[in-house]
């Protein structure tokens, strides 16, 4: 007898509505992880994210590693040059194993050919403000028992968030 699935009542997640849509598109381009895309930022750091945009993954023939090509302006290029290596062993991090052996840089004018598609400068998001002295005394008072020193200062950024959120 086959079970009977609880209603949704229509509704579903946004994610779950986008996600084969967002799969269907990284994979034309020859992207096996459509995360290298939608979470560049976080995989390659706000630095490089900020000049660079990845644009194809492609393989060769013989299917040893893939190259992954990067596009940014001119002027930028140099400085992509000199961090290809880091670039590389970070993306490795997101396959889980080292799927591309070579970064290619494509350069192109700040507008690009696309009408503005090569544009990087995006607005940054504001930085939170500094916790008050008296929040950071009650966070470093909270975590002040951990032995740990890495622990302990992830308990005390935590408990600064916390006490700053419930402030507001």
């Amino acid at each position: 007898m086959a079970q009977r699935r609880a209603p949704s009542k229509g509704f579903a997640r946004t994610s779950s509505l986008l996600t084969q849509r967002i799969r269907k598109a990284s994979e034309s381009r020859g992207f096996a992880q459509s995360r290298l895309l939608t979470h560049w930022e976080e995989v390659v750091g706000e630095d490089i994210a900020s000049i660079a945009r990845p644009v194809n993954v492609s393989y060769g023939r013989q299917g040893f590693g893939a190259t992954l090509t990067l596009l940014t302006t001119g002027a930028q290029a140099p400085i992509l040059e000199m961090q290809k290596e880091q670039i590389r062993a970070k993306v490795n991090a997101v396959y889980g194993y080292n799927a591309i052996s070579r970064v290619k840089i494509t350069q192109t004018a700040p507008t690009g050919f696309a009408e503005g598609r090569a544009v990087f400068d995006r607005p940054v998001a504001p930085r939170k403000p500094e916790p008050s002295p008296e929040i950071k005394a009650a966070a470093a008072q909270s975590a002040g028992g951990v032995k740990s020193d890495d622990l302990r200062n992830a308990l005390e950024r935590l408990a600064q968030n916390v006490l700053t959120k419930s402030q507001n």
